[in-house]
């Protein structure tokens, strides 16, 4: 009986292993998303889980207030078009660890990928070291394109996402892929580990 619950409890513990290794870069509690919102707030204990409404519009001057909406902001606020335009274009694309590609992007490639076509810098490949690339802020001088760091695993930088408004991020979910999320949602914001501006 001693060596079946011996047994057991190293299963136990493997699993647990494979599921903060595989949930490294986006990861989530189940139940954790909620539906989705285009009224810019998502509901209590809720993240925002897509940008459907928006995906696929036109960005000719006020075709932004899809993604105003998202975020509850003003189209006018939205100043930064090609940071937009990118979001649209790889929204919903798949999560793959150590992907570059839309058919399969990890959450460090997606925002290095980003940094490099809308602002023109390379940023490291990790989250890990985009942490110690960055020039903290306060969580309320966020401003859009400041990086967020998570640390789902307790000890190191392990997920990274952009910043855009109202406490909205784009990052890659490992089970939604690119999606538009909440810091304050209860789930990430207690995850939620640092801020800033790349050096660089």
């Amino acid at each position: 009986m001693i060596y079946l619950s011996n047994r057991f409890c190293l299963a136990l513990f493997t699993f647990l292993v494979a599921i903060l290794v595989f949930s490294s870069c986006g990861a989530r509690r189940k139940g954790s998303y909620g539906g989705r919102t285009t009224s810019g707030t998502a509901a209590k204990g809720a993240v925002l889980t897509d940008a459907s409404d928006a995906r696929g519009k036109t960005f000719d001057g006020t075709k932004l207030d899809n993604y105003a909406a998202i975020l509850g902001v003003s189209a006018r606020d939205l100043k930064n078009r090609a940071l937009y335009n990118f979001i649209d274009s790889w929204m919903g694309s798949p999560h793959r660890l150590g992907g570059s590609e839309k058919s399969g992007i990890d959450c460090s490639g997606f925002v290095g990928i980003l940094y490099r076509e809308v602002y023109g810098k390379n940023l490291a490949r990790s989250s890990r070291d985009m942490g110690e690339q960055v020039k903290r802020l306060y969580e309320k001088d966020l401003t859009e394109g400041d990086l967020v760091f998570f640390s789902f695993g307790g000890r190191t930088i392990d997920h990274v996402g952009v910043y855009l408004h109202n406490n909205k991020f784009v990052h890659v979910s490992t089970r939604r892929g690119v999606i538009i999320s909440d810091i304050r949602d209860s789930w990430y914001y207690k995850y939620f580990v640092r801020c800033g501006t790349p050096k660089i």
